[in-house]
């Protein structure tokens, strides 16, 4: 009886080794997030006043210093999902310009009117069945003393580079928010990819994502 208890002991031991072992932590990936999140911080706080002056050059700023962090193009692709297949190379290659272009136009205006916050990159953490793939949890610390969870969900590039493909705010699935706006646009457009690309930023003003955040 006492070598079957082992035998199940041991089998338990076994597959919780191999089936149940968490996602392993990397240090270096979460130093990695935290220098380029701590340098956006510091480029937006430096960049603030540009704003109002020149918003084109702040939008070639900020997107200057997001370009080697955040995986626009992939983003992009996901969230058009499978209306991609409809569109032309031409017609994909506009949506991620105006994908950037409508975050910009949609939420930078209340970025640099915050009041200031800091950024706290927790743990990094490995997916432990493809290892090309992690997420990383965050902080952000506000003035008045409200914290908000944040997830990147990051993918090693062809180029062995960590990329951001998408953002989970306080539960919220940013990428998935995004897709459904599209996909929604879509239907009453009747298919019109055109329609949808040229009417996207109006789509992600009226996409309030402040109000799922506080729902979640």
């Amino acid at each position: 009886m006492k070598a079957v208890q082992q035998l199940w002991i041991g089998l338990v031991a076994l597959v919780s080794m191999v089936l149940g072992m968490p996602a392993m932590a990397d240090e270096s990936l979460r130093q990695y997030v935290d220098e380029n999140t701590q340098e956006l911080v510091q480029k937006l706080n430096e960049e603030r006043s540009l704003y109002s002056k020149n918003p084109e050059a702040f939008y070639r700023e900020m997107e200057s210093a997001l370009e080697d962090f955040v995986d626009f193009r992939r983003i992009a692709a996901r969230v058009m999902g499978r209306y991609a297949h409809q569109a032309s190379p031409e017609q994909r290659d506009a949506f991620v310009e105006k994908f950037k272009r409508s975050l910009f136009d949609s939420y930078a205006k209340a970025l640099v009117e915050a009041d200031s916050f800091t950024i706290d990159v927790k743990e990094a953490t490995i997916n432990q069945n493809n290892s090309d793939r992690a997420s990383v949890q965050l902080q952000v610390n506000t003035a008045s003393g409200n914290r908000y969870p944040v997830t990147y969900s990051m993918f090693k590039a062809n180029n062995g580079n960590w990329m951001m493909e998408n953002v989970i705010v306080e539960g919220v699935n940013i990428g998935l928010a995004f897709r459904d706006r599209f996909a929604q646009e879509m239907e009453e457009s009747r298919g019109n990819v055109q329609a949808v690309i040229d009417g996207w930023t109006d789509s992600v003003k009226d996409l309030n994502l402040d109000d799922e955040v506080d729902q979640s």
